[in-house]
C-alpha cells in the first residue's frame, strides 16, 4: 500500500460495504466502530468506553469477552469446530440438551437446534402445523397476541403484530388470529374466543410476561396462566417464546417459573450462549415428538440448518449456563432486581415519566411526549444520542426507555446509569 494514501477510517469502510439492521441508511449517523469489549464496557477506536446497558440487543448475560466462555470455546475449537447434525452427534450438543431440559418444565423432553430466535420460532410453528397434519387434523389457524414480536423471517413475521415493519409483506403472511394480552377485565371474553376457535387452531404463540420489541409491555403471570389453562382444556398447543425472557432476565431462570401451566413448546436464543455465538433452540413435549415417529418417511420434520447444534455454540451455551447457575450470578440478578425496584420509586415521582414497569432485571418506562407511545417517536433518536455522549448505550424504543444490563454490572455502575437517566429526563423536560 502506498504510504501516501490516506488511511480510511472504519466508519468510511463500513459505510462503503455494510447495510445495518433496523437502520434507514440514508439518514443514519455513521456507525460507531467498536474494537474491544470487556465486562460491561465496549471501547471504540478513540478509546472511549460505553456502558452496554442493553446487553448488545439483549444477548450478553455475563459481559463481553468473558474469559471462562472464551477459554471453553477455544478448547472446543481445537477439538471439533463443526459436524453435520443429520446422522451424527457430539458431546456438547448432548450435554447442552441434558442440562437445559433439567431446568425447564417437565413438559419439555426433546431439543431441536437452529440458528437464532426467528428460526427457533419457525421450527416451533412448523412442529405444530405438521403435528396436526400428521394426525390428519385440519387445524391450521394460529393464535398470537396483538403487539407481538417473534422475529423477522416470514413465519415469525406472520405471528408478530401487524405494523410498519410487516406492511410490505402482508399479502404473503399466513392467517393469524390476534388477541389481547390477558387481564382481569378481558380474561373471560378471551376464554370464550378460544373456545369458539379451538377446533381450527393449530397453536397459540406468545411472549410470556414481557412483549419486548413492542415497548417492554408487561402483563401478569396469573392472567397468562389462566389463558394457558383455557388452551389446554380446548386442545390448543402452546408455544412459549422465551427468546428474550429466558436465562434470568425476569428474575427467575425462565418466565415459565412464574406460571402454573406448562407449554408444549419453548423457544430460546439471545442469552442462550451468553451473547457469544448465534444459536437457537426449540424444545417440545414427547407428545409432539411422537407425532413425527412413523414408518412413513413423509411424516418426518423436514427442517434443518447448516450449523445446527454447532459444537462451538453448544460449548459457549454450556459455559454460559454454568456461569448463570453460580451463586455469584444469582446474587447479582437479585441485586439488580432490587436496585431497579428502588429506582422505580424515583421514576414514579418524575413529572416527565409514565407507565414505569419492571420484572427482574428488565426496567422500562415511557418518556412523556404529549403523543402516543410509538417506536417511531423522534425523541428516541435524541435520547439515544444524548446517552451516547454520556458513555451509555441506551437504545430507546421510540419514547420507551429501558434497561436490560449484563448481570456483571456493579451497583456503582447501575447508580451511574440511574443518575444519568434522571439528568437526561430533567434536561429534556418541556
Amino acid at each position: 500500500m502506498n504510504t501516501l494514501t490516506k488511511e480510511i477510517s472504519l466508519q468510511e469502510r463500513d459505510k462503503a460495504v455494510n447495510w445495518h439492521p433496523y437502520t434507514q441508511m440514508k439518514t443514519a449517523d455513521d456507525a460507531i466502530p467498536i474494537v474491544k469489549g470487556k465486562g460491561i464496557y465496549l471501547y471504540d477506536t478513540e478509546g472511549k468506553k460505553y456502558l452496554d446497558v442493553v446487553s448488545s440487543w439483549w444477548v450478553t448475560l455475563h459481559g463481553h469477552s468473558h474469559p471462562y466462555i472464551a477459554q471453553r470455546v477455544f478448547e472446543q475449537l481445537n477439538t471439533l469446530e463443526q459436524v453435520i447434525f443429520a446422522g451424527f452427534t457430539h458431546e456438547p450438543a448432548i450435554q447442552l440438551s441434558e442440562n437445559l431440559l433439567r431446568l425447564l418444565p417437565d413438559s419439555q423432553e426433546k431439543v431441536f437446534y437452529s440458528d437464532n430466535g426467528s428460526t427457533a420460532v419457525e421450527v416451533a410453528l412448523k412442529m405444530c402445523i405438521q403435528y396436526a397434519y400428521n394426525k390428519e387434523n385440519k387445524k391450521t389457524k394460529i393464535l398470537a397476541f396483538k403487539n407481538a414480536y417473534h422475529g423477522d423471517t416470514f413465519g415469525a413475521m406472520s405471528v408478530s403484530g401487524k405494523s410498519f415493519w410487516t406492511r410490505p409483506f402482508e399479502s404473503m403472511l399466513f392467517e393469524v388470529v390476534f388477541i389481547d394480552t390477558p387481564n382481569a377485565e378481558n380474561i373471560e371474553s378471551l376464554r370464550l374466543q378460544i373456545k369458539e376457535l379451538a377446533a381450527e387452531v393449530a397453536c397459540f404463540i406468545y411472549e410470556p410476561l414481557v412483549q419486548g420489541a413492542a415497548g417492554m409491555l408487561m402483563y401478569k403471570a396469573e392472567d397468562l396462566s389462566q389463558l394457558m389453562k383455557f388452551c389446554r382444556e380446548e386442545g390448543v398447543l402452546m408455544i412459549q417464546d422465551e427468546v428474550f425472557t429466558g436465562f434470568g432476565r425476569t428474575g427467575k431462570l425462565f418466565a415459565a417459573d412464574y406460571l402454573t401451566e406448562k407449554p408444549d413448546i419453548m423457544c430460546f436464543s439471545k442469552g442462550l450462549t451468553g451473547g457469544t455465538m448465534p444459536m437457537g433452540i426449540t424444545t417440545c413435549s414427547n407428545e409432539i415428538y411422537e407425532a413425527f415417529l412413523s414408518e412413513d418417511r413423509y411424516k418426518t420434520l423436514f427442517h434443518g440448518h447448516s450449523f445446527t447444534a454447532n459444537p462451538l455454540a453448544c460449548t459457549a451455551a454450556l459455559a454460559s449456563m454454568e456461569l448463570l447457575l453460580t451463586n455469584e450470578t444469582q446474587m447479582n440478578i437479585n441485586r439488580i432486581t432490587h436496585q431497579h425496584s428502588e429506582f422505580v420509586k424515583v421514576l414514579a415521582l418524575h413529572p416527565h415519566v409514565e407507565k414505569v414497569r419492571q420484572i427482574g432485571t428488565i426496567l422500562a418506562f415511557d418518556f412523556k411526549t404529549g403523543n402516543d407511545t410509538s417506536y417511531f417517536n423522534e425523541i428516541g433518536k435524541k435520547l439515544y444520542n444524548e446517552f451516547l455522549q454520556r458513555g451509555i448505550i441506551m437504545r430507546p424504543l421510540g419514547n420507551v426507555i429501558y434497561l436490560v444490563p449484563p448481570y456483571c454490572i456493579t451497583s456503582e455502575e447501575l447508580d451511574f446509569v440511574y443518575q444519568n437517566i434522571t439528568e437526561v429526563l430533567d434536561q429534556f423536560r418541556e
